[in-house]
């Protein structure tokens, strides 16, 4: 039975962890942090969202990146500061707006796939994530932004989506707690919502039932690819009880699957490979709904607002998430009170919910130039990636993790 060490504990390590398990492998997950899904997986849009697989690789993205430099409240802000990495990063991002239709066809189809992989997961272990399957709803202001969005449903379709055009009343009837003024809207009603954080938690734990075994406080410091086997060093992580510098752990394993969201730069420089993840900052705030009218007036119906960049979800009875924002500044997690701003007025002026109690929490999702997934195996042949998911690790993993456990089973059979 070979040993995987999967390093990582979000939601794509997880995941991968679960399809090991289930092909008779025996797992160990490494992660820095004391619990599963403390990073991006932690309080993201909450959406499962094959009807947002249109990659960013466009120039109109570039021109509203260069407009917005100097907007603190801006949707897509770019701090300037000269980081190499950072614009080794954009100039990659620019070759690759000519394989922008090709790259959103392939995201739309590992989005089909992961959606149906999850949801049997979910039901076959009896996972309980504030599931609601009522569709998402993209909402259009003006004639401008809905005829753009018409060229971008054809190419989701042509990559096998059922989406629909609809008219304000429809979208209305749809969310009846819709206000404002609309000129029209895509709908998907396949497309769903839950909370990221629930789902992998609660799939960790069916994974240790199974066996897998997790390692939490490690930081990962060598990893050491020999003939027969692989070594992986560790030392105790800045959250660990028993931080000393001088105590090391050392696992011995058959092969490693790096799942380390915008770790996964580091994790690779050191196996030898490149894996060009760069941390592309979002923010959300969940609402805490403690009054009778805002559990009434927030929506069910899962949302994004195409001139905002918001996506919404509805957590079970008395959370609603709101989401947004993509901000290229490093490795900063820190939640900035005027992009979170932005967010809470946007309710204010959408919703008759009380703001009074909201949760504020920034995440970094782990980019990649062409914004598709690196699922493969590495230079060494006992390395495997499953990174890279960028904003769609919730909508993706369940395909990827599929994928390269297969692609493991080939190399490395039981």
């Amino acid at each position: 039975m070979p040993h995987v060490v999967v390093i990582g504990a979000g939601i794509t390590g997880v995941t991968s962890a679960y399809e090991l398990i289930k092909l008779g492998y025996q797992v160990t997950v490494i992660d820095r942090h004391l619990f599963p899904a403390m990073e991006t997986s932690f309080a993201n849009g909450g959406q499962l969202s094959a009807c947002n697989a249109e990659v960013w690789n466009q120039k109109a993205t570039v021109l509203k990146g260069i407009k917005w430099m100097s907007k603190k409240d801006a949707p897509l802000l770019l701090n300037p500061s000269f980081s190499l990495h950072k614009y080794r990063w954009l100039i990659e991002f620019l070759t690759h707006i000519k394989d922008y239709k090709a790259n959103t066809i392939e995201t739309v189809r590992l989005a089909l796939l992961a959606r149906q992989r999850l949801f049997e997961i979910a039901e076959k272990e009896n996972i309980s994530f504030d599931l609601e399957k009522r569709g998402i709803l993209h909402m259009y202001h003006t004639k401008e932004d809905f005829e753009i969005a018409k060229k971008v449903n054809d190419v989701l379709v042509e990559g096998k989506l059922e989406r629909n055009a609809i008219t304000p009343e429809e979208m209305k009837a749809i969310e009846p707690n819709l206000t404002g003024d609309y000129y029209g809207g895509y709908y998907t009603a396949g497309d769903a919502t839950g909370d990221i954080h629930k789902y992998s938690v609660g799939l960790a734990e069916k994974t240790q039932e199974y066996g897998v075994k997790y390692r939490f406080g490690l930081d990962v410091v060598d990893v050491k690819c020999l003939h027969d086997k692989v070594l992986i060093q560790c030392k105790n992580s800045s959250e660990n009880m028993h931080p000393e510098s001088d105590v090391h752990t050392k696992i011995e394993a058959d092969l490693v699957l790096v799942c380390g969201g915008v770790g996964s730069y580091q994790l690779a420089d050191l196996l030898g490979d490149s894996v060009n993840v760069y941390p592309v900052k979002g923010y959300s705030i969940t609402v805490q709904l403690k009054d009778e009218q805002s559990v009434k007036n927030a929506p069910w119906v899962s949302l994004l607002d195409e001139s905002a960049k918001i996506v919404t979800s509805r957590l079970g009875a008395d959370r609603f998430r709101v989401a947004g924002t993509a901000e290229f500044n490093g490795y900063n997690r820190d939640i900035r009170a005027d992009r979170i701003q932005p967010l809470i007025n946007w309710v204010n002026q959408n919703f008759d919910i009380s703001t009074e109690h909201v949760v504020p929490w920034a995440g970094l999702r782990p980019m990649m130039p062409n914004m598709l997934p690196v699922v493969k195996q590495g230079k060494q042949p006992r390395v495997f990636y499953n990174t890279g998911h960028g904003h769609l690790g919730w909508t993706l993993s369940a395909a990827t993790a599929v994928l390269i456990s297969e692609e493991i089973s080939q190399k490395f059979p039981n």
